[in-house]
Formats: C-alpha cells, structure tokens, sequence
C-alpha cells in the first residue's frame, strides 16, 4: 500500500486541477472582511495558477461582507428575517467580488463570479450548462470564484453551507484535489475549544470509518460550517476518489508552504473504489422526499450482503413521496444507513409494508416490483 506522505506529495505535485474553499471565518475579522487575508490568498492561488494549475475558488464571505455595510444604516434594521439576510447578502456580495477582482487583477489574473443553488444541481440540463461555462473560464485561464446565491434560495434549494456546494462543484468540474481552507490548523482527535489536550491529526486514511459528530462538537460563529460539515465534504469528495488537504487559511501562506512540501493541516485518503458518478448524483444532488425505517434484518441485509430492500423488512413509511422519488432509509434506531429510489408511491408502500413478495400483487393488483428499492438505485451510510 502506497504510504500517505508519498501519495500526498505526488498529488501536490501533479495535480492539474483544484478545487480550494474559504469560509467566512477565514475570510472575516471583527471588522468585517479581512483584505489582508483576501490578498494574500489570492497571491497564493496567483502562485499556482503561474504553474499551470486550473483553480477553482468556493467562497464564502458575502453575508459578513454586508454586515459592515448594513451596520452603518439605520433604515436596514426595520427589516428582519430571511429576506433581510438575502438583502445582506447582496449588499456583500459585490463588494466581496470587488475585493477579489482587485486582488487577484494586481497579478494580471481574470476571475469570473458563479451563484448556485441545489437547483442547478438537481437539473441535469443547468448542471451541464454550469460544467461548460466552467469549462470555458478555465480554457480562458480565468479563476472561477463560486458562492451559493443566497439572495434567491428558499430553505429547500439552501446547501446549508459552502463546504457541501465544493463537494458538489468536485464532481462538476472533475477536480484531482479538494483543498478546504479553515480557521483551525488542521483536523483534531478531539474539540480544541472543549478539550485542551486535543491532538492533531495528520493523515486519516479511511475516512468512512471516522464519527465526525464525536470529534466535533459546535461550529464557528461566523460561518455556518464548522469542521463536522468539512469532514462530510471531505468524506464526499473520497467518494469521488479525491483527496482531501484541510489547513489553516489564517496561517501565513499556508497554502503555499503546503504545496511546496511543507507538513501542515490533515490530508484525508481518498477511497480505493470510488462511488459512480450516477449513485454520487443520486445521493446528493437531491434532498429525500421522505423516510422509510427497516427492521434489524433488512438493515443488516442491506449494509452486509448487498441486498435490495424489500417491502417486508419495513415497518414505517414517513412523508408523501411518488414512485421514482428519493427516500432516506432508517434502521430501528432512527440511525441513517442509505438513501435510495423507491419503487413505490408512499401511500403504496403504507400498504404492502411488512409484507411478503409474492403477496404485493394480491394487495396492489397487477403487477408489480418485488423490491421496494432495487441495490442498483441504492447509496448506503451516505454523507448527509
């Protein structure tokens, strides 16, 4: 098995194509964005980019941007709620996108500005259309600065945060490397803020097998990530069969010193069989409509011995779904094991819950699926 430090620096060496995230805790000090920070990575990115390398920028930044802005004026504080954060949002911005322009034009580098919501993810036709304008930034050699459009998304189109729109863009522009850019050096063992003898972690391996939720225990206060979402961006992005660099961006030139060869922050393996690009579209380009919970013997058929879930082995249907749409699945616990596309509407599944194959004809009349969710149309302990 080929060491992590070699396969490290290999992949820091060759990589042709990266994707690097900044949060709004990187990004933002007490007075709102922070152009020192803002200027210094974009020479970093100017560095790589010198070399040949295709940059991909996922930033966050704008609602802090706006803060500032909005702080100053006594008419903003009449409004409240999601319209006002949205309004924040566009105040910043611009003025974050000004900021990036300036920085990045002073080493004669173009960007160009992409706003995205789940939606054009979850349409196949506007996926394809932001992989091609992608595509051609990249061939003009400009650097592609994306963001989520806070401004329009309603709560059902929202990522939630920046950290599983990158995981998303990976597979959009078929990057070879994930870089996420935090406010801590690196990934602990333990929560630094509640447990003072953390220690760092320099490499983890099978990042499938690792609980983030018992590493991490909270977020930071200007972002909306913390290092739990970066963790299931990293664990995405391994299914992708792309490694993962999570490092300091607050550091000085950490970045830079990174690729240069220098140890720092946690790299995380990418998986030895990646998930397809079709059960990676499946899992996570749409949210589940709705839940089905199984019982310990069809949970163990699924996770063990790679077998489709069948109508007896549930117990529960929760939601209003149509056939074809995607359910979670749930063992007895309330435990997620997988997502899926079930055969079934959820009023159909109510019905023939519990019951044998054969007996689903009797039930529905006609014919009929013997498996509520087929393994083909199956993604198990996914990173939701």
């Amino acid at each position: 098995m080929q060491d992590w430090r070699e396969q490290k620096k290999r992949v820091l060496e060759t990589a042709r194509r990266v994707v690097i995230k900044v949060g709004s805790a990187v990004l933002t000090g007490e007075q709102g964005l922070d152009l020192r920070v803002v200027n210094r990575l974009a020479d970093q990115i100017a560095v790589l980019h010198d070399k040949g390398m295709d940059v991909i920028l996922v930033s966050s930044g704008a609602v802090a941007a706006g803060r500032k802005v909005v702080a100053k004026c006594e008419a903003c504080r009449d409004i409240e709620g999601l319209s006002a954060v949205q309004a924040v949002s566009a105040i910043g911005q611009s003025r974050l996108m000004h900021e990036y322009d300036e920085a990045f034009g002073r080493y004669g580098k173009t960007t160009a500005q992409i706003l995205l919501t789940k939606d054009d993810f979850q349409s196949r036709q506007r996926f394809l259309n932001a992989r091609n304008t992608v595509n051609a930034l990249l061939t003009w050699r400009a650097i592609p600065v994306i963001n989520e459009n806070d401004t329009v998304a309603v709560a059902e189109l929202k990522f939630g945060d920046n950290d599983f729109l990158a995981s998303l863009v990976l597979s959009l522009v078929e990057a070879d490397l994930f870089v996420n850019l935090t406010s801590a050096s690196g990934v602990y063992d333990k929560n630094p803020d509640s447990a003072p003898g953390a220690r760092p972690v320099e490499c983890i391996e099978d990042i499938s097998e690792l609980k983030p939720e018992k590493m991490c225990e909270g977020k930071t206060s200007v972002g909306s990530g913390g290092m739990y979402s970066k963790l299931l961006a990293a664990r995405r992005a391994a299914q992708l069969a792309v490694p993962t660099l999570i490092v300091s961006g607050r550091q000085h030139y950490a970045l830079e010193r990174a690729f240069a060869g220098e140890n720092l922050g946690t790299w995380i393996m990418p998986e030895r069989e990646p998930m397809s690009r079709r059960k990676f579209w499946l899992a996570y380009h749409s949210a589940p409509e709705g839940e089905i919970w199984v019982d310990p013997g069809a949970a163990e058929a699924l996770q063990d011995k790679g077998k489709s879930l069948l109508p007896a082995g549930i117990n529960r249907v929760e939601g209003r779904f149509g056939k074809g749409a995607l359910v979670r699945i749930l063992d007895y616990q309330g435990q997620t094991i997988g997502v899926g596309l079930t055969n079934y509407t959820a009023k159909d599944m109510r019905l023939i819950m519990g019951r044998k194959s054969r007996e689903i004809e009797e039930v529905l009349g006609g014919k009929a699926y013997s498996e509520a969710i087929h393994r083909d149309n199956l993604v198990l302990d996914p990173a939701l």
